[in-house]
């Protein structure tokens, strides 16, 4: 054990040799690579945590520097999970980490989750934390979890030692394309900053036993006043009872997005000048629509099988949102339940 390095936190009460070792034999699975990750990695990674897996199947880009700290220009279109493991051994050499480089999966998680003692889920969708959940209550594995929307963020830790799990909070997930992700409604990037640093910090408290963790307890932080608050909540016994893992991208209405069938903003704006007889929707939310938009009439993602008579299948139907990923859900949805029709998706957005 590198004494100096670690010496700083050996010297607390609450830690001390013992916390140490326990940290050096700790085996911890990070699900993402991406802002909420990149510090957990670094600090867990500092700590000597000594054995660390990461589960990552994306490259960087360059909308991931804003928040993505691991990450520089020159790292784009790179491997997230190979670069990450570069810096990060520049941090602490001493640490055994390895890389997947693929999506986690109903097909992998078990296998993935099996070689590992806690679980820290990174992920900035719902599939996947479903997937998460239900692998970990399958494993009787415990896990942290943290969450960012613009300004706000969550954490909480569950499975552990008996205490409720995700489903527990959150029993359903949010129907298709009611919650926008960070893409489509922005975040700021030093909350991933916090929040990962908060998940940091429980994964060393469940590991070394140090303070309280937050098991059956809801962290939720603003940081636009930097106010924090907790919300208690219980354990519901039958959220235990799951035994097998399912398609998490149909349980989330998460389908999955073709690339045929597009059309981008050059050649609308041509059939648009044109006057060409087509229907144009946006399926964003209302407020979003208000804010700025192209034309076409509103219809919601969230509401689009319940509206199927605002649409005139004789027509091309042009879809549309903020980057063009609910308007490609939209045309899988309809394709999902058997409506016919010409369908386009705004390649990129608005």
């Amino acid at each position: 054990m590198d004494f100096q390095r670690y010496n700083r936190q050996i010297i607390l009460p609450e830690i001390g040799l013992a916390g140490q070792q326990q940290l050096n034999d700790a085996k911890v699975l990070v699900i993402g690579a991406g802002g909420l990750c990149c510090p957990i990695l670094q600090y867990l990674v500092a700590a000597g945590v000594g054995n660390i897996g990461i589960v990552d199947a994306d490259v960087v880009s360059i909308s991931n520097l804003q928040r993505q700290i691991l990450y520089t220009t020159a790292d784009i279109d790179k491997k997230k999970v190979e670069v990450a493991k570069e810096r990060l051994l520049a941090i602490n050499p001493n640490v055994n980490i390895q890389t997947f480089p693929v999506n986690l999966s109903a097909d992998n998680a078990l296998e993935l989750f099996a070689k590992y003692d806690i679980i820290v889920d990174g992920s900035d969708n719902f599939a996947t934390r479903y997937l998460v959940n239900d692998a970990s209550v399958i494993l009787n594995k415990p896990f942290v979890s943290g969450s960012i929307f613009k300004f706000e963020g969550q954490v909480s830790v569950f499975n552990f030692q008996d205490g409720p799990t995700y489903r527990c909070l959150y029993a359903e997930p949010p129907t298709a394309g009611s919650v926008p992700n960070c893409a489509e409604i922005g975040v700021i990037g030093t909350l991933a900053g916090i929040i990962g640093t908060m998940q940091a910090a429980e994964v060393i408290k469940m590991i070394t036993g140090a303070g309280e963790v937050l098991s059956g307890k809801l962290l939720m932080f603003d940081m636009l006043t930097m106010r924090s608050q907790i919300i208690k909540f219980k354990a519901i016994p039958e959220n235990k009872q799951i035994k097998n893992l399912v398609d998490y991208q149909i349980l989330c209405g998460d389908f999955p997005v073709e690339n045929s069938n597009v059309i981008d903003i050059q050649r609308l704006e041509q059939w648009i000048a044109e006057q060409r007889d087509f229907q144009l929707i946006d399926v964003r939310n209302p407020h979003e629509f208000e804010r700025d938009n192209i034309g076409g009439i509103n219809i919601p993602l969230d509401d689009l099988l319940e509206s199927i008579d605002e649409i005139n299948l004789e027509k091309t139907i042009v879809f549309c949102c903020q980057t063009g990923l609910r308007s490609a859900k939209a045309i899988e949805l309809l394709k999902s339940v058997s409506i016919e029709g010409t369908f386009l998706n705004l390649s990129g957005g608005i």
